[in-house]
């Protein structure tokens, strides 16, 4: 059955009860104290897992303290201390590059806007929402693979663009809701909608979801 707006709208806000019941603690994952430590730990959790990034983290951070030191640090030594994360050169390149740009160009602050934060070398919608809502507490929603599985399966993303689903997201919920969202879903997609195997039977939005395996 196709949904118009208010109902699909409707929908949507029960899943969002339903996860606010099951994943009360839900935040962030990743480590951080401050904006650009954030930043650096997107950046590695590119194709790693969160706890792989959250062991690397502390003697990066203690190796290189500030904004400055990432921007002059050298490249090489900068892969090494990241390469358990993977791609760790290209990795190196995007955290000591977008350094760079915010020490030469922001005063060594992170920019507080989406479009200053994707000029920066390796930083993409996924990361710069992560910020905002994060950091800044600016509404946004970070569209990982979690977030499009479990939103195609819902049937709220009829795309598997990041940025399309997003958009079509911002449309369904509620803007207060959207920072908390990223979190429940990703919690929920690590732990019951499974890649390859849901467990639909254990599922606390099975009601409300058009894909369920019965």
């Amino acid at each position: 059955m196709i949904e118009n707006k208010a109902v699909k709208s409707a929908r949507a806000e029960e899943v969002v009860c339903l996860l606010k019941k099951e994943y009360p603690d839900s935040k962030c994952s990743l480590n951080y104290s401050n904006p650009h430590e954030l930043l650096v730990a997107t950046i590695l959790s590119a194709q790693c897992t969160d706890h792989r990034v959250n062991q690397v983290l502390p003697g990066l951070f203690k190796t290189y303290p500030s904004v400055k030191d990432f921007a002059l640090s050298d490249l090489n030594k900068l892969s090494q201390a990241i390469h358990s994360c993977g791609y760790h050169n290209q990795k190196a390149k995007s955290i000591q590059g977008s350094s760079l740009v915010i020490m030469n160009d922001h005063g060594g602050k992170v920019p507080q806007i989406m479009e200053e934060l994707v000029k920066l070398p390796g930083v993409g919608r996924k990361t710069a929402n992560c910020i905002l809502g994060e950091c800044h507490r600016v509404p946004s929603l970070v569209v990982d693979t979690h977030m499009i599985r479990v939103m195609n399966l819902l049937q709220f993303a009829t795309s598997k663009d990041p940025k399309k689903i997003e958009l079509e997201l911002m449309e369904i919920f509620n803007k207060q809701d959207w920072v908390k969202l990223t979190h429940m879903v990703i919690d929920h997609g690590r732990a019951v909608c499974i890649a390859r195997r849901p467990q639909c039977d254990q599922c606390i939005l099975q009601d409300l979801c058009p894909s369920v395996l019965r």
